[in-house]
């Protein structure tokens, strides 16, 4: 017996028409990186392991594909890891390779290795799918795709204020309505964790409070507890957490930070990004300082950023953040960079679940001439090719088939447009139109079904 086809869980299939709505978000948030002046660029699905471990903390290594080695793996295995089953060094030893997790550091290793081909400060933007070994859930897939706009080589905080404006006309091009552009600074929770006496901790601290979204504040001081933290630790994070609006959440930190250095740098980073915000004239977008934001990832190292849709609960949209040395882990000291990545999946679900897609009829077949037999189909191939010089989607039904079936055939594609062309209608060089929609139909020469079709 046939085994049933399947895929991995966390992956999927697209129809025509989910392509068609997928390239629509692809091309929109396209169309603006390039007007704001990023050019493309693409690296390869996999990377070497060593690239990318250890850029993403502990949690994001584990998630991490392995590929493993060409051939037999086990000939060169740690024979010691295997039987003792150490899964670390094992894996070291069988896989050199691992599908990328993100965009962001395969592009700090592009950035090295092509550092004399490129003009700094470089901006970039890169669509190509990432994979991860997560748990898959309602938004979360195990492959998804990326749509990520970088700057580097530049520490001005106008690109901060960019990536804002950035993120608000693309979203609001796509038709959301009302979302909120969560910010924070790593720099401010350095501050937090050096007035709390637990700098050496602070991996531990910003992961833990990061989940507030997610297990909710008696879980954070759980995991907090976990870790050992000093007693007022749970203090101060209860207040930290009890605070509502921007204006309480800068008061109470100018007074913790009034003699760390750090904590005042990231306050005046913060400070001067909402207020660049704030003259941007957003279109749409909710502008919030988030000081429980910390985002998973340890290469950032200033301004973070998550988008959260108002409209329909999901996790965020959009995330991103300052990194000022991930170049140095690759031989590139002091090269600052910024940048933002777009989750068109969870775009994809809001759009869909809000039905804000648009009309997206003229991106499949909008002609089709039916078959009436072999000279006829000659004559509406010499058709064909004129009508798709002049852009139309068309094609041929391939057979001389019941007029039922090929109509079936058109109405299963969405079809705008049926030609029928017979012997009467060659000899007169006219065409029968149907108007899928409407149902109406009526003769017309070629001239004027191009132009019906093209106005449509």
């Amino acid at each position: 017996m046939a085994e049933k086809p399947s895929i991995p869980k966390g992956t999927r299939d697209f129809l025509p028409e989910e392509m068609i709505r997928r390239n629509y978000i692809f091309d929109t948030i396209k169309k603006h990186f390039k007007r704001f002046a990023y050019v493309p660029i693409e690296t390869p699905s996999m990377e070497n392991l060593s690239t990318l471990t250890g850029k993403y903390g502990e949690e994001g290594d584990r998630l991490i594909f392995k590929i493993l080695n060409s051939g037999d793996y086990l000939k060169k295995a740690n024979k010691e890891a295997l039987e003792n089953l150490d899964s670390v060094k094992l894996t070291s030893s069988i896989s050199e390779k691992a599908l990328r997790y993100d965009l962001t550091v395969p592009f700090a290793r592009f950035v090295v290795q092509h550092q004399n081909e490129i003009q700094f400060p470089f901006k970039r933007y890169q669509i190509q799918p990432v994979w991860r070994a997560d748990r898959p859930q309602h938004g979360r897939y195990r492959e998804f795709y990326q749509c990520d706009a970088d700057v580097i080589g530049s520490d001005s905080l106008r690109y901060d204020i960019e990536m804002i404006s950035l993120i608000d006309e693309v979203l609001s091009d796509l038709d959301l309505r009302d979302f909120t552009i969560k910010i924070n600074n790593r720099k401010i929770l350095a501050g937090i964790a050096e007035v709390m006496g637990i700098s050496s901790q602070i991996i531990d601290y910003t992961v833990a409070i990061d989940k507030l979204d997610k297990i909710g504040e008696d879980g954070v001081l759980k995991e907090l507890e976990s870790k050992n933290m000093p007693e007022k630790v749970f203090s101060m994070t209860q207040e930290l957490f009890a605070l509502k609006g921007m204006e309480s959440m800068l008061m109470l930190l100018n007074k913790w930070f009034k003699n760390s250095d750090l904590g005042k740098k990231g306050l005046e980073e913060i400070s001067f990004v909402i207020d660049g915000a704030s003259k941007a004239e957003l279109r749409n977008a909710k502008v919030s300082l988030d000081i429980t934001l910390a985002r998973g990832l340890n290469y950032y190292t200033g301004s973070i950023y998550e988008v959260v849709s108002n409209e329909v609960k999901m996790g965020s949209i959009v995330g991103g953040g300052r990194y000022d040395d991930l170049t140095g882990v690759f031989g590139l000291k002091d090269v600052s960079g910024i940048g933002i990545s777009f989750g068109a999946e969870r775009i994809y679900d809001i759009l869909l679940e809000l039905d804000r897609f648009p009309e997206m009829s003229k991106e499949g077949v909008q002609l089709l001439f039916v078959n009436f037999g072999e000279v006829e189909a000659q004559y509406c191939e010499i058709l064909l090719r004129k009508v798709r010089r002049e852009g139309i989607h068309a094609e041929l039904y391939p057979d001389n088939a019941k007029m039922q079936k090929q109509m079936k055939y058109a109405h299963a594609n969405s079809v705008s447009w049926v030609a029928m062309i017979g012997e009467d209608e060659i000899k007169n060089q006219r065409i029968s139109l149907k108007n899928m929609l409407s149902g109406d139909q009526e003769e017309v020469d070629l001239d004027l079904m191009i132009q019906k079709i093209q106005s449509r």
